[in-house]
């Protein structure tokens, strides 16, 4: 009889499985750590990042080709020469030329309203009719009274004749000749004033038809065909506003009003551009006509006028407009794009890239800056490349290369197919040309991008970076614009209007800038802001 004698169970520690499950994870957080390390490594080194070329089997093999370290992607444009335009901004507001509340003179029905409400209305235009009826009346009695003052008048003076003639022969006394002289001049009296109440009659019936007393635009209508109307009446009959030319009011800091007053006491006619409130459309240019002669001593602000033609009807009474009036202008002056401009502990600088493609740190000391470009002082020459895009992974020294369409959209090239050494395209290359008055060139050793494992890059032809297409660029890169911001409808309505403002006559700084706007040019603040060194605004 066999007896089953059971196998020990074999004795496990308590501790045995979570002391492996630490140990895995142990393993695992190093493995994630040493990954991280090497990240963090290869981020800190200049000039290496890793492209995302994206090409299909790049190397051979079908699969999508690894990402490579390189040149860091950057744009690029050249420092140049131009002229940067220091304007100081005020808040001002359109006001007619003219002004006129039109009243009538005399009481009477309104019989005629001979207008359209906002219609332009000439000078001299009968734009009411008071009913002249009861003023007719009146002079038919004026004249009836002066033509028998005048019968009187007459009948005395051949009374006065006789009795000089009978005086001679002693008929009549001297006495009688005497007051038969002051009947005469009595009654030439009498007839000067019937005269006069005649003219009067006249007059009124001339200010029943009541004319327009300048060009301009009629507003809403104040009274009704058929009310009754009196010379006394505070409202009046219409309002007309002359509004070319038109002037538009504006304050400006006490502190910017020396430069003004030089610039007017030689005899300068400074250049006065209204734009729209949120400054994004210039609206009209004109010109600065005069200052106030006091400082308002509450706002610590000086009140000034300037003079647009408004050919275009652009500006309306009551409008709020931003004003720039150029005082200054910068000539020769280093540009570059305000992105350009980095500032660090060192001060203000640009990262310049040479002709080896290498990028350098430059101290740059900037001297005015508008909303797009910057004038540089010193520090930096015209037509050296600086880097506009890109700076947040530069470091002195690192190589850089143009940055192509497919670094911006974040797609590679196509890749040929695998298994036969890489012989498939790379990424685009960067080295598009800019057309016509585009873009900036770049350094020729920056055009060419690293082929993936042997593929050849692709020449990136059309718009290089940061450029556009050309024509009708204007001397800084902006494109040139009318006087007024666009074309001018010359809606003349009176014949003795001024002429189209001649932007050319104005005192606008350099030879050769003429009706820019003000993209170009800096800004000083219109109460708080300071001409700094490194602002304008």
């Amino acid at each position: 009889m066999t007896t089953n004698i059971p196998n020990p169970e074999p004795t496990h520690t308590v501790g045995d499985k979570p002391r492996k499950r630490g140990f895995i994870w142990l393993l695992f957080f190093a493995v994630v750590a040493a990954v991280a390390a090497y990240a963090v490594y290869r981020a800190g080194q200049p000039g290496q990042i890793i492209q995302n070329n994206g090409g299909r089997g790049g190397s051979g093999g079908r699969g999508r080709g690894r990402g490579s370290f390189g040149p860091t992607p950057v744009s690029t444009q050249p420092a140049r020469l131009g002229s940067m335009r220091v304007y100081d901004n005020g808040l001002g507001t359109v006001t007619a030329y003219y002004t006129v509340s039109v009243k009538t003179r005399v009481d009477g029905q309104l019989m005629q309203v001979n207008y359209k409400e906002g219609e332009l209305v000439r000078k001299g235009d009968i734009v009411a009719v008071i009913d002249p009826r009861p003023f007719e009346v009146q002079l038919h009695q004026a004249e009836g009274t002066l033509a028998r003052d005048t019968a009187n008048l007459n009948n005395a003076r051949r009374d006065l004749e006789r009795y000089q003639g009978l005086v001679k022969q002693n008929a009549v006394p001297q006495q009688q000749v005497d007051t038969q002289a002051a009947m005469v001049e009595q009654l030439q009296g009498t007839v000067q004033q019937d005269s006069a109440a005649v003219d009067n009659a006249q007059l009124q019936i001339t200010y029943a038809n009541v004319p327009a007393p300048i060009t301009g635009r009629v507003g809403l209508r104040l009274v009704d065909p058929g009310n009754i109307v009196h010379a006394s009446d505070q409202s009046g009959l219409m309002v007309i506003t002359q509004i070319q030319p038109i002037t538009v009011l504006f304050t400006l800091p006490e502190r910017q009003l020396p430069e003004v007053i030089a610039k007017l006491n030689a005899g300068k006619k400074l250049l006065a551009e209204a734009w729209s409130p949120d400054n994004s459309t210039k609206i009209a240019d004109g010109y600065l006509l005069t200052v106030d002669n006091q400082i308002d001593a509450t706002t610590g602000t000086s009140k000034m006028k300037a003079v647009f033609d408004n050919h275009d009807l652009a500006l309306f009474p009551n409008q709020f407009v931003n004003v720039h009036l150029l005082v200054n202008t910068l000539c020769d002056q280093v540009m570059v794009p305000n992105v350009a401009v980095q500032s660090g502990q060192q001060g203000t600088f640009v990262y310049v890239v040479d002709a080896q493609s290498k990028v350098h740190m430059r101290p740059v000391t900037v001297q005015l800056a508008n909303e797009t470009d910057s004038a540089i002082s010193s520090g930096l020459e015209a037509g050296e490349a600086v880097v506009v895009d890109g700076t947040d992974r530069l470091v002195e020294g690192a190589t850089v290369r143009q940055r192509t369409e497919a670094d911006i959209n974040g797609t590679g090239g196509r890749g040929g197919r695998g298994g036969r050494g890489g012989s498939g395209r790379g990424a685009r290359g960067g080295s598009g040309r800019r057309g016509a008055g585009g873009g900036p060139t770049v350094p020729a050793a920056m055009n060419a991008a690293p082929a993936n494992a042997g593929g050849r890059a692709g020449v990136g032809a059309g718009r290089g970076a940061n450029g556009g297409r050309g024509g009708g660029r204007g001397a800084n890169g902006r494109t040139a614009r009318g006087a007024n911001g666009g074309p001018i409808s010359n809606a003349v309505l009176d014949p003795d209007a001024p002429p189209p403002l001649d932007v050319s006559t104005l005192d606008i700084g350099c030879p050769g800038d003429r009706g820019g706007g003000r993209r170009g040019g800096a800004r000083q603040g219109n109460g708080s802001g300071r001409r700094g060194a490194g602002g304008g605004q």
